[in-house]
């Protein structure tokens, strides 16, 4: 898996790169060729299992210096599933070896992740229920489901996962977080995945995982400092984002999405950095949140 990741970076890295380039790269990163050359052989056969594995079609030109490239680059620039494998195990491959400098390296935690994904991920897989027990933030008690697992979502460090089950009469889809399970069993009963169910439009305008359908879609307009600017123009707070003005003070950011309360969380995490100027009803609510927010802090 290394090495995969080693080829992938590579070429990524190169854009357009022949055979003897790679192989004289290859040669001098000791650490993993141990100085051996890479036999042509051996290359296209990591190329088939890098197409199995991260969904990476690595192809020559058939042209000029008969150059290597990845044929369907957008699916590690847009940030799907092979993005974040890719990336995942890039940082993987960077850390192994670290254990000499590990006081020197500081990660953060996942919850729970490692202990409910896998079986998650088998379940939906095989299509089968799943029975959880669990407790929720918000209720003293824990309670017992059958459900269904849909889909799988990571979320600032905590992974979630969206389940369809019936209480009675009554169905409905739910979004229950991995490190709330107090127990899962997959249950020897299967399901037919619906054929419309799209977890692209499922989110369709949110950001998280609070889906609160109470907020419609609408333009919604930032004034950000230009210091502050930077960051969202490298991490971008929702896929519709884009930079309708900039100069030396600030930008004006514009968004198409829903103003849910984990959008509100995103603005006030920016604190005084960025200015709501559209709608003006939310412009209203953070200065509403705001106020409270102030008046914690005053003086009695």
């Amino acid at each position: 898996m290394r090495r995969y990741v080693w080829l992938i970076n590579t070429i990524y890295r190169a854009k357009r790169i022949t055979f003897k380039e790679i192989n004289a790269r290859w040669s001098g990163d000791v650490d993993i060729s141990r100085g051996g050359d890479l036999s042509i052989r051996t290359f296209k056969r990591w190329l088939d299992n890098i197409s199995d594995l991260f969904g990476l079609t690595i192809v020559n030109e058939r042209r000029g210096e008969y150059c290597y490239f990845i044929e369907n680059i957008e699916d590690i620039n847009e940030g799907g599933l092979q993005s974040w494998l890719f990336n995942t195990f890039t940082v993987s491959n960077a850390l192994t070896g670290c254990m000499g400098i590990k006081d020197r390296i500081q990660l953060e935690y996942v919850p729970s992740g490692e202990l409910y994904l896998h079986p998650i991920i088998e379940a939906m897989k095989e299509n089968r229920v799943i029975n959880i027990t669990y407790k929720s933030y918000w209720e003293d008690c824990q309670n017992t489901y059958d459900v269904q697992p849909l889909c799988l979502k990571l979320f600032r460090q905590r992974w979630y996962v969206i389940v369809h089950g019936n209480d009675g009469e009554d169905a409905y889809t739910w979004i229950c977080a991995l490190d709330r399970i107090l127990s899962l069993q997959k249950t020897d009963k299967t399901f037919t995945m619906p054929k419309d169910w799209d977890v692209e439009a499922y989110f369709d305008g949110f950001i998280g995982v609070i889906r609160d359908e109470d907020y419609a879609k609408e333009i919604v307009k930032l004034k950000v400092n230009a210091k502050q600017a930077n960051y969202l123009r490298d991490l971008k707070i929702h896929r519709s984002q884009q930079e309708e003005e900039r100069n030396d003070e600030y930008s004006i950011f514009k968004y198409y999405l829903r103003p849910t309360f984990d959008f509100q969380q995103e603005l006030l995490w920016n604190a005084d950095k960025v200015e709501v100027l559209k709608p003006q009803w939310l412009r209203d609510e953070m200065a509403d949140r705001i106020q409270k927010m102030l008046d914690l802090y005053k003086e009695e």
